[in-house]
């Protein structure tokens, strides 16, 4: 007998729809946390996103760069780069230190950290801090999500998704200037490889990880003096690396009737992965 779909079914549909846009799957994936949207109960943050719904209410962004640390820290180690290297695209940055896919799947949903901005692109860097607890597909999916989102909620925007960018989870003694690579840098690989599915006329994937590895796969001091967060230096090659992708998504707005037919392909996808979830689900 058909029953009522619980709360972690709805979870599985709305994960499953992800994939139907931005890649295909043989089965509804498993729900995770890393894919529902849940907001962290430090202070700090709560005043961080505050801040960031104050500034959208303002207007005026052609670009808005959405994540974590890596994108809050444009406005520290990276601040130089940005005043640099950004003006003239209008931009905003959405960023929060410790964020995880599900932190800013809901600060974008139930935090209304959008309202009041109208973004050409969306610049997206989001999931390292869930890789100490969940699994590639997971975290994957919990970024496949977020498109969705952004895509349900500003349809008319671009969204450039940057790959996760390598990093160490192995203590680095001090004197050492470089970090070989450790049992995180396979995890970010398949995560990387799973983002890159995610192309249409409006989203498109960037992995940027090379640029940050010496010819034996080590990662520089120089450029993540932690091995996680970029130095200044380091946001001067993200800048760089940056400026003609972003160029060419703001040049280059889809037009509406390109629009309604993406739409109508992913409303008949989505269409056809339900049904198929459901008559699994139904067996």
């Amino acid at each position: 007998m058909r029953g009522i779909p619980t709360r972690r079914s709805w979870q599985s549909i709305a994960a499953f729809a992800a994939l139907a846009l931005f890649g295909s799957a043989e089965q509804p994936p498993v729900p995770s946390i890393a894919m529902v949207a849940e907001p962290r109960t430090i202070d700090s943050w709560k005043q961080q996103h505050e801040s960031i719904v104050k500034r959208s209410q303002k207007g005026g962004v052609d670009v808005a760069f959405v994540g974590d640390s890596m994108t809050h820290r444009w406005q520290l180690e990276g601040k130089e780069v940005w005043d640099e290297s950004f003006a003239a695209w209008k931009p905003m940055n959405l960023g929060i230190g410790g964020d995880r896919t599900q932190n800013l799947l809901w600060r974008i949903t139930t935090g209304k950290e959008l309202v009041g901005i109208e973004p050409k692109v969306f610049v997206l860097l989001i999931g390292t801090n869930n890789l100490a607890s969940h699994k590639p597909d997971e975290i994957a999916t919990g970024v496949k999500v977020i498109v969705a989102e952004l895509r349900k909620q500003k349809p008319q925007a671009r969204i450039l998704v940057l790959g996760l960018l390598p990093r160490s989870g192995t203590p680095v003694a001090d004197r050492e200037e470089i970090a070989s690579s450790d049992h995180l840098q396979p995890l970010i690989e398949t995560i990387n490889a799973s983002l890159n599915t995610m192309r249409d006329e409006n989203v498109r994937f960037l992995n940027f990880g090379k640029l940050y590895l010496n010819q034996d796969g080590g990662l520089p001091k120089s450029l993540m003096p932690d091995y996680l967060h970029l130095s200044t230096a380091g946001y001067r090659i993200l800048a760089k690396a940056l400026a003609q992708p972003v160029d060419d998504m703001l040049k280059n707005v889809p037009t509406s009737r390109s629009l309604a037919n993406v739409a109508r392909q992913r409303v008949d996808a989505c269409r056809e992965h339900l049904m198929m979830w459901l008559s699994v689900g139904n067996r």
